[in-house]
């Protein structure tokens, strides 16, 4: 496989080049820089497999960036690690709403983030085979269709509905334990999210994102029902192709 690209967004000059230069000893190409500005510039003209996000950077910080990101089909798909010298959990699930595929929080080892890197990695590339597989495995419920090879979901009017990766691995979660009660550790485990650290408050918050999605495209009532102290259950017949 040829070397990935990996932009880091810091404005620590002195950080940027420590990360450029970990990741060129690892096999990577490091693409620095130092704002938002300059990776809209370095996007235009190259390929990026991951993001390096630092979170608090001057002007449009790495949240807003992010979010900018999320909203443009041609960078949407582009893993996104977020970076921050702030361990707070709120920043997390405000990552983990925007799509965010890890956070690391600073100060980090070496070897921590090149294992984050390697993880997310993986698993864009698998998203991606999955994505050029055509042989596809519907599944159904309430009229909705959720296509796990190609991660495309569509309502039961046709229209297709945009889920970031946390989203669709937790519905996908739900599909393959319909109608049984899952604790919210379990759903974290399930649904595979590498935030670091990631709480119960994490699920609670993709688990209302889903809802809204699911609730905005069809009059149906609400088809994962909270189970009170445990966790959540997804109500609805599920059928596969």
């Amino acid at each position: 496989m040829a070397s990935q690209t990996i932009m880091i967004v810091e404005d620590d000059a002195s950080l940027r080049a420590l990360i450029a230069r970990v990741l060129k000893e690892n096999g990577y190409i490091p693409c620095p820089v130092g704002s938002g500005e300059e990776m809209w510039e370095e996007l235009q003209s190259r390929t990026v497999d991951l993001i390096l996000m630092d979170v608090m950077l001057p002007g449009k910080n790495g949240l807003d960036l992010t979010r900018e990101l999320r909203s443009n089909s041609q960078y949407m798909a582009i893993p996104v690690i977020f970076l921050s010298a702030r361990d707070d959990e709120t920043d997390r699930v405000v990552g983990l709403e925007l799509g965010g595929d890890d956070y690391i929080p600073k100060p980090f080892g070496k070897k921590e983030l090149v294992a984050r890197v390697r993880a997310v990695l993986r698993r864009s590339q698998a998203v991606k085979e999955a994505d050029g597989n055509p042989q596809s495995h519907l599944i159904h419920f309430e009229g909705w269709i959720l296509d796990p090879d190609r991660r495309e979901l569509h309502s039961p009017t046709g229209a297709g509905v945009e889920l970031s990766g946390a989203e669709f691995d937790l519905l996908l979660s739900f599909l393959q334990h319909a109608q049984r009660v899952i604790g919210r550790e379990r759903l974290l485990e399930l649904s595979r999210s590498r935030l670091s650290e990631a709480s119960d408050r994490s699920i609670d918050v993709l688990v209302s994102r889903l809802r809204r999605k699911l609730s905005s495209q069809t009059e149906a009532g609400d088809m994962i029902r909270t189970i009170r102290g445990v966790g959540y259950m997804f109500t609805v017949p599920v059928s596969q192709d």
